[in-house]
């Protein structure tokens, strides 16, 4: 209940008028949009605005609290019942399927690229600018109107299924997507603890620090983004890798890659691990090479179904437009080319930030192939999330659902110093490029006494409340850490070549 509150705050804070958390553009959402276009010198009323951003950041530091008191009562009492946990997730996701999309525009994007697909405009060649104008384009953000879609085949056949089956209703369309993460994450619900029973860790923890994550619900679900199906798919791909499906599980996670390329990566580790651990490269070959030659079966026969070709490969660098210094490869860049023009030269920002990316490329094929032959000393499934966290933190741009991909891989095995590196990220991550935060402090110190009083009550109220006699469940010892339920198989095969054992 207490999450429940801290999601609803959130939600009604980014409902309100002129809110920097959702896209204020009529007809994008239900409620909560302006009727007509609003002109940028309109006047804003900061007294809705400072209220919204109290209620949205204090109800993240709520969520954030609860979330890290329930995870340590579930370390410390392994075999919570998931069925309990489901209906928290239940209720947590409530509010975020009732308020227009937030954080992020992405959504409208995928809506405009599904009616492209419809209209016979590939999305992987064109950008939605094309479509004219009209109700799927005007939400995009003009930095992705000209850019065409580095998705896969299976996710533009879904979002084009999608359009058609709402009449070409570009908000209804947005619903759409956003029903089917949250299908994504019900599947990623059956599927996490089964893959964290099979290698002998607790299910009731994983299901904690992975699908009760506050970036799974707030990006995944409130945020709409496909990452959620993505990172869905290869979960269960790897889950039937570990129950000795590895034919099943390389087909589905080459599914994961047909809606974005890093899941790719499951499958060259289930061909790696296929015979089984502590074997020569030379006898990894032929099932490395087998795991391959499945999987384009299955990205070939997407690819000839849709009709979309195979541009969107080229694409994959698309989300490199975005300059952030949130991504170390770039933020590099950036300062580097400040700190030129500080000494009196000039080199434009592009060529340092280009020269810093390629790096950080390199850097991150090394540290993947050493992960990769590194896999049974680590753990494969460890060395499986580490890179693909390290696909994003050293990628050109750094988003908080990217880092779902490895951190919902990690929740199943994470213990001692990897369980705080998963609760640290999971925590920073949704307050990076959140906007307000400096609104926010400004209104607090120049409203005035009677507003600063309400809202610091407010704050102290999300902040300090207590949370009740539920967490003391979790004092005393803690439980042996795992593996909980058995032998860790992190380092096991999949079963023999073409036979599921």
């Amino acid at each position: 209940m207490l999450g429940f509150l801290a999601l609803v705050a959130i939600s009604v804070g980014s409902s309100f008028p002129d809110s920097p958390f959702k896209l204020e553009m009529p007809n994008t959402w239900f409620f909560g949009v302006p009727a007509h276009p609003v002109s940028p010198f309109a006047p804003v009323n900061s007294t809705t605005i400072l209220f919204g951003l109290v209620l949205v950041y204090g109800g993240l530091v709520l969520l954030m609290r609860v979330w890290i008191r329930l995870a340590d009562v579930a370390l410390r009492h392994p075999g919570a019942p998931l069925a309990k946990l489901g209906w928290i997730l239940a209720l947590w996701v409530l509010p975020m399927m009732l308020i227009a999309p937030i954080f992020s525009r992405d959504v409208f994007s995928y809506a405009a690229q599904g009616e492209m697909v419809t209209r016979h405009l590939n999305p992987t060649v064109l950008g939605p600018a094309q479509l004219g104008s009209g109700p799927y384009p005007g939400p995009v953000d003009s930095l992705w109107m000209n850019v065409p879609a580095p998705y896969g085949p299976l996710f533009l056949m879904i979002d084009a299924g999608i359009v058609r089956v709402t009449a070409h209703h570009e908000l209804w369309t947005v619903v759409g997507l956003r029903v089917v993460e949250l299908l994504a994450v019900v599947l990623l619900a059956v599927a996490l603890p089964v893959l964290a029973r099979a290698l002998g860790y607790d299910p009731g923890h994983a299901f904690v620090l992975g699908i009760l994550n506050p970036l799974v619900v707030l990006t995944l679900v409130g945020g709409a983004h496909n990452d959620g199906l993505m990172v869905a798919l290869l979960v269960v791909g790897l889950a039937l890798a570990v129950k000795r499906h590895p034919v099943w599980g390389i087909i589905v996670c080459a599914l994961a890659a047909s809606i974005k390329a890093p899941a790719a990566l499951g499958v060259v580790y289930i061909g790696w691990e296929w015979l089984g651990p502590n074997l020569p490269v030379r006898q990894r070959l032929r099932p490395l090479v087998t795991a391959g030659l499945i999987a384009a079966t299955v990205l070939g026969a997407l690819t000839l179904v849709s009709g979309l070709g195979l541009h969107w490969v080229a694409n994959l660098a698309t989300p490199g437009t975005v300059r952030s210094w949130a991504a170390p490869a770039t933020g590099l860049g950036m300062g580097l080319a400040g700190l030129v023009h500080l000494v009196g030269h000039h080199v434009a920002s592009s060529t340092t930030i280009g020269l810093t990316r390629m790096i950080g490329l390199a850097a991150t094929a090394v540290l993947v192939v050493w992960l990769l032959f590194n896999a049974d000393r680590i753990g494969w499934l460890k060395a499986l999330g580490y890179s693909l966290l390290a696909l994003v933190v050293l990628g050109p741009v750094v988003q908080p659902w990217y880092l779902t991909w490895g951190l919902l891989l990690l929740a199943p095995i994470a213990t001692g110093r990897l369980r705080a590196w998963v609760i640290g990220l999971s925590v920073i991550s949704p307050f990076v490029g959140l906007p307000g935060g400096h609104a926010l402090l400004l209104g607090i110190v120049d409203a005035p006494m009677i507003k600063t009083g309400v809202v610091l009550v407010m704050l102290w109220a999300l902040l300090l409340a207590p949370l009740g006699k539920w967490t003391t469940y979790g004092r005393g010892p803690v439980e042996p850490t795992a593996p909980l339920l058995g032998t860790d198989t992190t380092t096991g095969g999949f079963g023999r070549l073409g036979v599921a054992e």
